[in-house]
């Protein structure tokens, strides 16, 4: 019986498909500051919330382009806020790069062709 495998990450960049840098420069804490309540078992409501990003949507720095890391969990958690965050980056005309977790804990990406409806 073989493990389920994780789900995969996209990486939103901010890098418009004209390969103009997208602005506002806080986007992505913005989107994902959007998507915070998205969580693993909704933990961390009421009176123990606090304040932090999803671990569904997280936003990063790669190679000096602000990015926001989507995994594709959030999909079963909420395909709405799924939707939200690539029609986003479709909308916007943002490049999109799809990564997986390599066993040694590094992540390797592509660029996909067209993404399919929905993601």
């Amino acid at each position: 019986m073989s493990s389920p495998s994780k789900p995969r990450e996209v990486f939103i960049q901010g890098i418009t498909l004209d390969g103009k840098t997208f602005r506002p420069s806080d986007w992505a804490e913005r989107l994902a500051g959007a998507m915070s309540c998205f969580r693993p078992g909704r933990a961390g409501a009421g009176i123990t919330a606090f304040i932090g990003y999803s671990p569904y949507c997280v936003p990063v720095t790669v190679d000096g382009v602000k990015s926001v890391v989507v995994s594709e969990a959030l999909r079963d958690v909420e395909p709405m806020a799924w939707d939200f965050v690539m029609n986003f980056a479709r909308d916007n005309r943002l490049q999109v790069v799809e990564a997986c977790l390599l066993p040694d804990g590094t992540r390797t990406a592509r660029r996909p062709d067209d993404l399919p409806p929905g993601g």
